[in-house]
């Protein structure tokens, strides 16, 4: 393989994906290049996270089973925590007249009184300025605290006390039937709304954008601005927050949300890290080629390609470069990055891993010490 024509682009997006993110509105300020942009339960206890912040967390779900007929009083109760997020990002795109701002809405919920709020990665992701609106109509610019690609997860800061943060729910105590309550900014203007539905499935995997999440489905109505809201249960407690729908294939009542117990810990790390670092990794990008989707000729295999190696990192120490397919890892025969990461999974920091790679058209056995993932 010639790998300087041959290798993929850096972080060339995957265009194919089995479902799509909740994105927010996006729409493009068009600047002339050079010029500035502007644009429950009776039974709640207080426990602590790792990160020193002291949450209401309700346990078991005593609505199990349960139809909800009237969820105003849920609403009542969970509507303070829900807040609307908008963002403005700089894009220098294909577009004529160079740089524009972007500018994206989605939701958020908050996590502390003192300012915490739980949202997407994707709904924050590249965003130079954050902005938060309470359900009063108060507005706060908020801070990026930490973001976590692969669980979809963010936490963002206002300088805001004696706000109204959610109780959170045991999403592992849920049912199929379960009441289910979305409430989030759908159309990135309707801050606030209100679906109902039912717990439709639990530990659903489906992969989103190259990563395989483990999410809990439900057929309360979900749109874009929904990305960051909360799912809550029949006591107004929260059990997930809203990521994902199936929107391709226009069915509706297929909405995907982040099982809140699962989420603990990836929120901990990130008010005290602002990453994940728990995780083991290799260091590297990856990127899935598919020659279905390449535009002229080429002589490169399906398959998944690295495309970039963190300096110093595992999958440098041990000899990896741009350009390597994977072909095995783990003695598992891989073809996608989801299915890298899924093994990854397996695995702690300090693993040895055996990798079967394709550089230039020899097969090579390479051992890779598995690292503490970057920032």
């Amino acid at each position: 393989m010639n790998q300087n024509q041959n290798i993929p682009p850096e972080f060339q997006p995957k265009k194919k994906v089995h479902f799509n993110k909740v994105t927010g509105i996006r729409i493009g300020v068009i600047l002339l290049c050079g010029l500035a942009g502007f644009g429950g339960s009776y039974l709640a206890n207080n426990i602590g996270s790792s990160s020193g912040i002291t949450i209401n967390q309700q346990s078991g779900n005593s609505t199990s089973g349960s139809v909800i007929h009237d969820v105003s009083d849920i609403a009542s109760k969970c509507g303070p925590s829900v807040v609307e997020i908008t963002t403005e990002s700089v894009s220098s795109g294909n577009s004529i007249f160079g740089q524009y701002i972007q500018q994206g809405a989605g939701s958020g919920v908050i996590f502390s009184e003192d300012g915490y709020i739980i949202t997407n990665n994707h709904v924050i992701e590249g965003a130079t300025s954050i902005v938060v609106t309470l359900a009063s109509g108060d507005q706060y610019n908020a801070q990026l605290v930490g973001t976590d690609s692969q669980t979809d997860l963010a936490v963002i800061k206002i300088d805001a006390n004696n706000l109204v943060p959610a109780t959170i729910g045991d999403s592992d105590s849920l049912q199929v039937g379960d009441a289910a309550i979305a409430i989030g900014n759908p159309l990135g203007e309707l801050g606030g709304t209100v679906t109902t539905g039912i717990i439709s499935a639990l530990d659903r995997e489906i992969t989103v954008e190259n990563e395989t999440m483990t999410l809990l489905q439900t057929d309360a109505a979900i749109n874009p601005g929904n990305s960051g809201g909360g799912l809550f249960d029949g006591n107004g407690n929260l059990i997930g927050i809203v990521n994902a729908k199936e929107s391709q294939t226009g069915i509706e009542g297929l909405g995907f949300a982040i099982p809140i117990n699962g989420a603990l810990d990836i929120i901990d790390e990130l008010i005290e890290n602002g990453s994940v670092t728990s995780r083991p990794a290799l260091n590297v990008s990856l990127y899935d080629y598919s020659s279905g989707q390449s535009l002229g000729n080429s002589d490169m295999q399906d398959g998944v390609y690295i495309v970039q190696v963190v300096q110093g990192g595992a999958g440098d120490q041990a000899g990896l470069q741009q350009g390597d397919r994977i072909v095995q890892f783990d003695g598992e025969e891989v073809s996608t990055s989801a299915e890298v990461k899924a093994i990854l999974r397996e695995h702690q920091i300090g693993d040895r891993v055996e990798m079967v790679i394709d550089r230039d058209g020899e097969t090579q056995t390479v051992t890779v010490t598995l690292g503490q993932q970057s920032s």
